[in-house]
């Protein structure tokens, strides 16, 4: 799992439109890890924190756009729901992400949240516009190990300093198996704090197409999440600023 050893980034041009526009991206080369119902509850906790959200679908499966129509038919046009747009792009269009990602910059995005497919096809288009890459995994060595052709991958394309595994859908504490996974990834210094622990409030929230911090405002879910956004928009103001 040390993803030291990485090669020189490769030269990319910036994306046109590029300024205050942010670009999270979420992957992991493994289904089941509940990288989309994160990928959703992250783009509201961010909405909520000020910034002008847009989630852009890039899996085939199309999870997000789903909640993304969910969100616009339960709840009207003129609701708080406008706070976070969604939006799907299809696989031929990966090659004018960069494009695409300028023209929300120039319409006043501050923040693009990037649900990536869940297989390598297609990933380095969609991750090297990315200023952080957030890789959700459970705590089992299955996971973990799982995860590597992904890391590997974000390594080639220089992203060594921009990523963090979180563990999520984790067991309620105390876990012994979720602390040494985490004592694990702090020491490689690719662990997002804090871990999502595993609530029915996150699939709840996905199914009515809402974030878990609207869903559930008062709860350990939301409260979790939240504290998940800040460490991300901390990390991602900290590498802006090198």
């Amino acid at each position: 799992m040390d993803p030291e050893g990485s090669e020189p980034a490769p030269d990319t041009a910036p994306r046109p439109g590029a300024g205050s526009l942010r670009v999270l991206a979420l992957a992991v080369q493994k289904g089941g890890t509940g990288k989309t119902t994160l990928a959703a509850s992250l783009a509201v906790a961010a909405a909520e924190a000020g910034e002008q959200v847009t989630a852009l679908d890039l899996d085939p499966q199309g999870s997000l756009a789903g909640w993304g129509a969910l969100r616009k038919s339960d709840r009207g046009s003129d609701r708080e729901s406008d706070a976070v747009a969604v939006d799907r792009i299809q696989p031929w269009e990966m090659g004018q992400l960069s494009e695409i990602l300028g023209i929300l910059a120039e319409q006043g995005t501050t923040l693009a949240v990037l649900d990536t497919a869940g297989s390598a096809s297609g990933l380095a288009p969609a991750l090297k516009d990315a200023d952080f890459v957030l890789m959700p995994v459970r705590p089992s060595r299955l996971d973990i190990v799982a995860a590597r052709p992904t890391l590997q991958a974000l390594v080639g394309l220089g992203l060594r300093e921009r990523l963090a595994l979180v563990l999520n859908q984790c067991p309620p504490p105390p876990s012994p198996r979720t602390s040494a996974y985490a004592a694990q990834l702090r020491a490689l210094g690719v662990l997002a704090e804090p871990g999502i622990i595993h609530r029915v409030d996150h699939q709840d929230a996905l199914a009515t197409g809402l974030g878990v911090t609207e869903y559930a405002p008062v709860s350990p879910a939301a409260d979790e999440v939240r504290a998940l956004w800040t460490w991300i928009d901390g990390k991602m103001r900290s590498a802006s600023a090198r």
